[in-house]
């Protein structure tokens, strides 16, 4: 009697371990769940210097795909990073905030219709031949989101210097998805920003979503991993300065732009540097 229940808890046990895997795993994955690392306390006269600046990853770079691939939701449920973040929109976990609003204030809230517009949804009214009359008719064609289209973000991020932990450190303050995609009116590429999200309000869902790690099947990242551990390529966009903080490409254009943002880098790399004796 006493072999026939522990053999019934056997099997009760390896078909909760069956089911808690999908088809294509060989091994129950749980180690992305909640391995958010949160922020060491900072007090404001800790901060000595602080720097505020606009960065732009290109998303077309093979360092940052793992932001744009998979375009579509693949086998395993794995989505890329603006898929994720229209899920938690639509769902009414993220909210999302105006473009024309200074990204330190960030008030006003966007619905999902709003974003799904600045990602190029849309409808168009077209007039078509009608096969039976011949007459021309209305016909309302639906453009749904491009997803495809968003091919680079640009990060509002603060660094400075922790005199506690005598170290120079950085927060993202927000994100902003930006689309890159052809005009059909001029017939030319257009960049537009579309919205911004508060880094601190996502990084509780970005720190549970799975991203895909090029190195390593086995070493599960999150997208929070990759923004929290710069597994990332940028250039500096802009800083903050006397000039309503303009970016770069208001002053500079080709080569200037490329030398202005070296410069800025460079400019902070000297810094924390400079604080040291060797």
């Amino acid at each position: 009697m006493k072999r026939k229940i522990l053999l019934g808890v056997l099997s009760l046990l390896l078909t909760g371990i069956i089911n808690a895997q999908t088809f294509n795993d060989i091994y129950k994955k749980e180690i992305v769940d909640n391995q958010k690392i949160n922020y060491p306390f900072l007090r404001e006269a800790d901060v000595v210097r602080s720097k505020r600046y606009q960065r732009m990853i290109d998303l077309r770079e093979k360092i940052n795909q793992p932001l744009y691939y998979p375009t579509t939701s693949v086998n395993d449920g794995r989505k890329n990073f603006i898929s994720v973040i229209l899920d938690e929109v639509k769902a009414g976990r993220l909210n999302v905030y105006d473009i024309n609003i200074a990204v330190d204030t960030l008030p006003v809230s966007l619905t999902y219709t709003d974003v799904n517009a600045a990602l190029g949804a849309s409808e168009r009214r077209i007039q078509v031949q009608d096969l039976n009359t011949g007459l021309p008719k209305d016909t309302v064609i639906t453009e749904s989101t491009k997803i495809d289209e968003v091919k680079m973000l640009l990060l509002y991020e603060e660094w400075y210097f922790d005199k506690k932990h005598s170290k120079l450190d950085v927060r993202i303050i927000g994100i902003c998805p930006i689309r890159v995609y052809t005009d059909l009116a001029t017939n030319r590429q257009r960049r537009d920003q579309t919205f911004w999200i508060r880094y601190d309000e996502a990084r509780d869902i970005l720190s549970q979503k799975e991203a895909f790690n090029p190195y390593n099947d086995a070493q599960r990242i999150s997208f929070d991993d990759i923004f929290m551990q710069r597994r990332f390529s940028s250039y500096i966009f802009g800083e903050s300065n006397v000039y309503n903080d303009r970016p770069i490409t208001e002053y500079s254009v080709g080569k200037d732009a490329m030398f202005e943002a070296e410069r800025i880098k460079t400019a902070l790399f000297d810094f924390e540097h400079d604080l040291w004796e060797y």
